[in-house]
């Protein structure tokens, strides 16, 4: 997907609504961006809380764990 953007003379810019849109964005998230040797950027979303992961390693069956048993 390709799209444009400006830089204000504030240094500042919009991220485009179909890129927000796609990436699930909202007003709060963080995001970093990393200059690569070549000049691309990469821009990564932090919009994940840890409360999102909760379950995504549960198998049908499986008795959980106590978090005290789990080694560090």
């Amino acid at each position: 997907m390709d799209t444009d953007a400006t830089l204000t003379s504030k240094g500042q810019t919009t991220i485009p609504k179909a890129i927000r849109d796609s990436l699930r964005m909202k007003p709060g998230d963080r995001m970093t961006f990393t200059l690569m040797p070549d000049g691309v950027v990469l821009m990564r979303v932090k919009n994940k809380h840890v409360s999102d992961l909760a379950g995504l390693l549960h198998k049908k069956g499986r008795k959980a764990v106590p978090i005290e048993l789990l080694s560090r």
